[in-house]
């Protein structure tokens, strides 16, 4: 499930599958970018497409294994950027698990004092931030907190009682994505290590490239979903080669998408309003062809999978939560007011 035709690296995608058990908990699938890492390159740096295309391999098997790893990954990104930016970040260790706790909630606030250098375990949090996923399971986390009124900065944080962090009861009925639990997480007098300048972590080119990584997992768990529709054993009519006819066509356009979005990624055409924009359309793109898929996946094989098959009614309850991570309507409010806003002259087209 390539998106582009070059080889990728000196380990393939295909090693990975190869490890990867679709029914692993999220922690097991953490270890397979320790086992594998040459196989999640860093976006950027010219394997941006090999990235992606092991982030939708590993999804295509399992949306749970993907969500756990792409945080991860997406959080050594973030590391990576900062050092290159001459930032100072926190030494951990290779065996440090990491998640990305940037979400705002109503009647919730996560306060900053700075009273720390860069890199170093200095400053404190103290507050709460929702929908933090997998925080009890995580050895560390990057979180975004207020360093003023109106400002926001990224620290580094070891997770655990001991650094005052507590894992709060969270209402989780999801019936996708069941093990990967986002609650609330309280953090009292954490020490944490700032990451970067107020405002970087909104601010840098890589917040518009994870985007994108997360939209290459939801076209893998639509690869997935939409597998069930060959190698049924019945001859399909001709509605159901209707509807592998759009399923396919909404995947080669998600595809190209993404393919060419890898490439702007590594040329440098992805960064300021130009990656915000990239990054709206490749969203959009890509989880209206997974809607697509969830659709006629739904419509050319009835109930019966749905309600007898665990592993097929499971990939698409996952992949409905997944997606709705992608702001619908708003996203596309947001793309529109990029175009007639800036020095633009109008849209690209």
């Amino acid at each position: 499930m390539r998106l582009a035709d070059e080889p990728q690296g000196d380990e393939t995608v295909e090693a990975v599958l190869a490890d990867l058990d679709p029914h692993a908990d999220p922690l097991t699938a953490l270890a397979l970018v320790q086992r594998h890492p040459s196989a999640f390159p860093l976006p950027g740096r010219g394997e941006t497409a090999a990235l992606w295309t092991s982030l939708a391999s590993v999804a295509a098997v399992s949306l749970t294994a993907a969500r756990a790893v792409e945080p991860h990954l997406d959080a050594l990104s973030i590391l990576a950027e900062a050092r290159s930016a001459g930032h100072a970040v926190p030494d951990t260790t290779e065996a440090a698990t990491w998640g990305v706790f940037a979400a705002e909630g109503p009647g919730v606030r996560l306060t900053a004092t700075d009273d720390g250098a860069d890199g170093a375990l200095g400053a404190r949090l103290d507050g709460t931030k929702p929908w933090c996923s997998l925080a009890g399971t995580l050895s560390h986390a990057l979180v975004t907190a207020w360093d003023g009124e109106t400002t926001r900065r990224l620290y580094a944080v070891p997770l655990g009682q001991d650094n005052g962090v507590t894992v709060q009861p969270a209402a989780w009925f999801a019936r996708g994505l069941p093990t990967v639990m986002s609650g609330p997480v309280a953090f009292e007098h954490s020490r944490a290590a700032p990451v970067g300048p107020t405002g970087w972590y909104l601010e840098r080119p890589g917040f518009a490239w994870g985007a994108m990584g997360v939209a290459a997992i939801w076209f893998g768990g639509a690869v997935g979903v939409a597998r069930r529709l060959v190698g049924g054993g019945r001859e399909p009519d001709q509605i159901a080669q209707m509807h592998l006819g759009a399923v396919d066509a909404a995947l080669w356009a998600a595809r190209a998408t993404l393919a060419d979005a890898a490439v702007r990624v590594d040329d440098g055409r992805a960064t300021g309003p130009d990656g915000s924009a990239l990054a709206l359309r490749v969203r959009h793109v890509v989880a209206r062809a997974a809607e697509t898929v969830l659709e006629r996946v739904g419509h050319a094989t009835g109930p019966a999978p749905l309600a007898l098959e665990d592993d097929h009614a499971g990939r698409v309850a996952d992949l409905q939560l997944y997606l709705r991570q992608e702001h619908a309507e708003r996203d596309e409010a947001a793309l529109g007011r990029l175009l007639l806003d800036g020095d633009r002259t109008g849209p690209p087209w």
